[in-house]
């Protein structure tokens, strides 16, 4: 599915970088970042024009082709890698940031993936993180898991025990206009977080 969606002729979710990561990006600790589930590059490129040392990470090497010919085109060099997030070695404390937008996965998954965020940060290490909350499911936008996936989606309870040992400076639910590509469009209700580690 995502292959075939990023190699379509538009860019699925835009070039542009999500509005999230936009207002919240001098609360991100400079340096090393890695961008999880980064589809087609836009926040990756983004965050490397900000002068981040961004590694982006999807499961479709057509993304990432894609997010390479972006920065190419906007005069900025990312490193890329096709991984499986269910097995991927982030490693212990090499990270000074860590970015998912939309990075929605089944919830076994999502723990246990959150859980190793919290590892591979170094101390003083943030992560930042948008997903859609269940509540999307009675709001007119477009984008998120279907409705048979609904415990695909994030709340801020959960991504507070998620990241548990990280201390929080942003964790809320909203309700807000979204514009990215053809696939996330329209009033969205979705989770903002950003922590830190101690």
């Amino acid at each position: 599915m995502w292959d075939e969606r990023y190699a379509q002729a538009d860019h699925a979710y835009g070039t542009e970088p999500n509005d999230f990561l936009v207002e919240r990006a001098t609360d991100l600790t400079a340096g090393r970042c890695l961008c999880l589930a980064e589809g087609q590059g836009r926040n990756a490129v983004w965050l490397a024009q900000q002068g981040f040392d961004v590694t982006a990470v999807d499961q479709s090497p057509v993304g990432l082709q894609r997010a390479r010919e972006l920065a190419a085109e906007r005069g900025v060099e990312i490193t890329t890698c096709a991984v499986d997030l269910a097995d991927y070695d982030m490693g212990t404390g090499m990270w000074d940031s860590v970015v998912a937008i939309f990075a929605h996965l089944p919830p076994r998954l999502r723990r246990d993936l959150h859980a190793r965020v919290v590892g591979a940060l170094k101390p003083g290490g943030t992560v930042l993180l948008e997903a859609y909350t269940p509540d999307k499911y009675t709001q007119p936008g477009t984008g998120g898991p279907p409705p048979s996936q609904k415990d695909w989606t994030m709340t801020r309870a959960g991504l507070l025990a998620e990241f548990a040992g990280l201390e929080p400076i942003c964790a809320e639910e909203v309700v807000r206009e979204i514009t990215e590509g053809e696939y996330h469009r329209g009033q969205s209700a979705v989770v903002r977080f950003l922590a830190r580690k101690p």
